[in-house]
């Protein structure tokens, strides 16, 4: 990982100083923090940050000998963090994850929380958005949601194969460059590290699903998906499908082992938790986020949604 400062490599950023406004002014911005503050651990405060890669990955690496606390938000984009020396907490208060050398750590994902960080040596892969739906698709039936199972850590090989996965990327960028297929390619390859890393919250592709006989159903899968806003019928999605309601309803159960109802419900719920996830406490409260995707039995709902994340609706509000 110490390619990241190779002089090969062209810095997407790279910014260095050795006092506290400097610091605040040159890193806030990139992380969308409103209220951060740094301070010194003893005479020698200092900071260097330097990012390489595209818009669709970066590899960077942040350090400081000095303290950083505040809020961040990112919007866009997968951030896995770790740090190789110091100590550092995610998300600080109820659901905060203290780092521990070496294990990779997602940022919450689309919603703001706050970090403290403490002379520290930290390494983080910026990954966009849609390269990550884009890769999840390969092996999951993606519905426009992203979301990760956070709080499981992560097994060993899964670290192992995520820092080779980044390294091998490091390695393309510097020698291929960003317009190589090389690196395209490894990117791909760290995000299908990241889905072995932390469980991606998605229905499993079916076996076959990519085949030509499957061309209906995953039609309808796809308008499920994009109009899971509207009022949608069995004999809507049907149509879209080309398929009559028997067909559709048959094909369902043979392939996803539900009825197209059930999916669509599926669905709903999980961008009513990304909703939720991304929503400012005191803005909105649970009932009008999912009387937004049709939930209008609220004990319903929590029951449901609490099967489903882990914890009730309110509790992802609260975050």
């Amino acid at each position: 990982m110490d390619n990241t400062t190779n002089e090969g490599l062209r810095s997407l950023v790279s910014v260095s100083g050795n006092d506290t406004d400097g610091a605040i002014a040159d890193l806030a911005g990139m992380y969308a923090g409103k209220t951060w503050h740094s301070a010194h651990v003893d005479d020698d405060y200092w900071y260097r940050y330097v990012a390489v890669g595209d818009e669709r990955m970066s590899v960077r690496r942040s350090q400081m000998h000095g303290t950083l606390r505040g809020d961040v938000a990112v919007e866009g984009e997968v951030v896995v963090q770790w740090i190789d020396s110091g100590t550092a907490t995610v998300d600080t208060g109820r659901n905060a994850i203290r780092m521990q050398p070496g294990v990779p750590v997602l940022f919450p994902i689309e919603q703001r929380f706050d970090m403290d960080y403490r002379d520290w040596d930290q390494r983080l892969v910026h990954l966009d958005r849609e390269l990550v739906l884009d890769v999840a698709a390969e092996r999951h039936l993606v519905d426009g949601t992203l979301s990760f199972d956070r709080f499981t850590p992560p097994t060993a090989a899964a670290v192992e194969r995520w820092r080779a996965s980044v390294a091998s990327a490091v390695r393309a960028l510097r020698d291929e460059g960003a317009g190589s297929l090389a690196w395209h390619e490894s990117q791909r390859d760290v995000v299908r590290s990241l889905l072995e890393l932390y469980r991606f919250h998605g229905e499993p592709a079916p076996t076959g699903w990519g085949e030509h006989r499957s061309a209906r159903i995953r039609a309808a899968v796809d308008t499920i998906h994009e109009r899971a806003h509207e009022p949608l019928t069995v004999s809507d999605v049907a149509e879209a499908a080309d398929l009559s309601v028997r067909g559709l309803q048959e094909s369902f159960q043979r392939t996803l082992d539900r009825t197209p109802m059930q999916y669509l419900r599926e669905v709903r719920l999980r961008r009513a938790h990304a909703d939720l996830l991304r929503a400012e406490p005191g803005s909105v409260s649970v009932a009008e986020v999912a009387a937004r995707w049709g939930f209008t039995h609220m004990g319903r709902f929590s029951g449901e949604y609490l099967r489903r994340f882990g914890e009730y609706p309110k509790q992802t509000l609260r975050r």
